[in-house]
């Protein structure tokens, strides 16, 4: 069994369960360690295929990990309170400044080309006596214009 998977699905779960714990930064809202020595950008477009395909990417900088670093994305459109998953994979928290690219399908109505709102997060699960507790190093919301592939 490959342990992609299930690292995935911990994030994933952890990110859901943490999600109502943190308050969501605003439109266009950057929120990164003090110092300012981590962040997370969001390319300004991503792209929509017809069979409701996102993919979405920009860059990361963190440092100072000690468990497994995820970068993860939603996205939203219009007025909707639904934020769809957009993938996660995982980060590199060596001070350097990387690339990260994610994709999801989120169906094929869910979204249309245009604008929508996408949060990236990069968190890490820390070890806390025994339970990996996450620790998040740099967020960002910003709108991003979806385009057909």
């Amino acid at each position: 069994m490959s342990l992609r998977p299930v690292l995935g699905a911990l994030t994933g779960a952890v990110l859901v369960l943490a999600a109502p714990l943190a308050s969501a930064p605003a439109a266009n809202a950057v929120v990164s360690a003090p110092g300012g020595t981590e962040a997370v950008t969001v390319d300004p477009t991503g792209t929509l295929a017809s069979d409701g395909t996102v993919t979405l990417s920009g860059t990361y900088r963190c440092s100072g990990n000690t468990g497994p670093a995820y970068v993860s994305s939603s996205v939203a459109q219009g007025d909707s309170t639904v934020r769809h998953g957009i993938g996660g994979s995982t980060a590199v928290c060596d001070g350097a400044e990387h690339a990260w690219r994610n994709t999801g399908r989120v169906g094929a109505d869910a979204l249309e080309h245009g604008t929508a709102q996408v949060e990236a997060t990069v968190m890490e699960l820390r070890p806390s006596g025994g339970l990996p507790l996450p620790h998040f190093h740099a967020a960002r919301r910003q709108d991003v214009t979806l385009t057909a592939v």
